[in-house]
């Protein structure tokens, strides 16, 4: 037993031993960050609402008689012109009308025709040629009422556009009271509506209203961008075209319309998107990269880097964003240098090891507005 013990001790002594020879590792520098320069330039600013896409015509195709629908002429869902025939209803009974009026308005004719001489002779009283002369009219007006009846049995289509799928099948039978058949809607250019706030729309109304215009003329220069549901902003431009007679009492905003080109129909009503419209340009305005902001209870910091390398934590205030920069309205200046990454590990007055910022070269950061620790 105690010589397991001498063994024990032995190896721990050399052990001590060993590990006083080994060379002591270097002390540590300062910690490494990297910086960026505070970007100033004038900065548009934008307003965003919510809209939604509609046709810019939408007609509503009803049947105008009743019948059994026969045939349906188009593809659902393709383009469709003026005058084309979508639907055709069981023409038959029509046409029997027709034909029958038409007979009786021959009949009404030769009546008028016998009687007119015999009036003449006193062979018969102008009385019975004045009832035949507005049976004759009777006749003629069943006639045009059954020829345009027979017309309504081909559905056609009033304007150019795409129409959609159709809510009824053949062999059904169609009304006037039935609904809507199908829905044709002309998409280029495409409608868009949206809500504006009345100091957004009264905004507008001092930026754009030029010299005499009247203020929705005014509007027609607002220029305005379409940012899709999966985040990509359509390329076309478009434009404000309408304004609503009034402003909601209950919720003070005012609906506004826009119409966007859509040549290759991707837009298509029911869409929702985010409009954006420049209402503003900031002249001047001090930019740094979201990275470089941390927020902690509604307070917002930047560490500054000086040029003893030495770092400054600097509460600022916060503005719009600008793509992936944010505005800093109080607490940076031209010239400064912030850390954009390894805020983290920067606490006042550290020394640090500065490098230039490369967004490429470096992780994103998990939020556009890191949180601090």
């Amino acid at each position: 037993m105690k010589s397991i013990i001498k063994l024990f001790l032995s190896l721990a002594a050399g052990a001590l031993m060993f590990q006083g020879c080994m060379p002591k590792p270097p002390p540590l520098g300062p910690p490494v960050v990297h910086v960026v320069d505070v970007e100033q330039r004038d900065v548009p600013v934008y307003a965003y609402w919510v809209g939604t896409l509609d046709g810019y015509v939408n007609a509503e195709i009803r049947a105008m008689v009743s019948g059994y629908l026969l045939k349906q002429n188009y593809e659902d869902g393709r383009f469709v012109k003026k005058g084309d025939l979508l639907f055709e209803i069981d023409p038959r009974p029509f046409q029997a009308t027709l034909d029958q009026a038409t007979a009786q308005l021959g009949k009404a004719e030769q009546d008028v025709k016998r009687l007119t001489p015999l009036v003449a002779q006193n062979a018969v009283s102008q009385q019975e040629l004045d009832d035949a002369t507005q049976s004759r009219l009777g006749a003629k007006a069943q006639v045009d009422a059954a020829q345009i009846n027979l017309e309504f049995t081909k559905i056609l289509s009033p304007i150019d556009g795409i129409a959609s799928i159709a809510s009824v099948q053949i062999g059904d039978l169609v009304s006037p009271s039935y609904g809507t058949l199908t829905t044709v809607s002309q998409m280029d250019p495409i409608k868009v509506n949206f809500i504006v706030g009345e100091q957004d729309y009264l905004e507008f109304i001092k930026k754009y209203l030029e010299g005499e215009k009247k203020p929705a003329e005014g509007m027609r220069n607002v220029e305005l961008d379409l940012i899709l549901a999966n985040g990509m902003t359509y390329p076309q431009k478009g434009k404000v075209i309408a304004a609503d007679r009034q402003l909601d009492p209950r919720t003070g905003s005012i609906r506004l319309s826009g119409a966007f080109p859509n040549p290759d129909y991707m837009l298509r009503p029911g869409q929702f998107a985010r409009i954006r419209a420049r209402i503003d340009v900031k002249k001047g305005a001090i930019l740094v990269p979201q990275r470089a902001v941390t927020e902690l209870q509604g307070m917002y910091q930047v560490a500054v880097v000086g040029a003893d390398n030495k770092v400054t934590l600097r509460n600022v205030d916060v503005g719009d964003q600008d793509g992936s920069l944010w505005i800093i309205e109080k607490g940076l200046n031209p010239g400064d240098k912030v850390v954009a990454e390894g805020v983290q590990k920067v606490k006042d007055g550290l020394l640090v090891t500065v490098q230039p910022f490369k967004p490429g070269a470096v992780a994103p950061a998990a939020d556009s507005t890191p949180k601090a620790e």
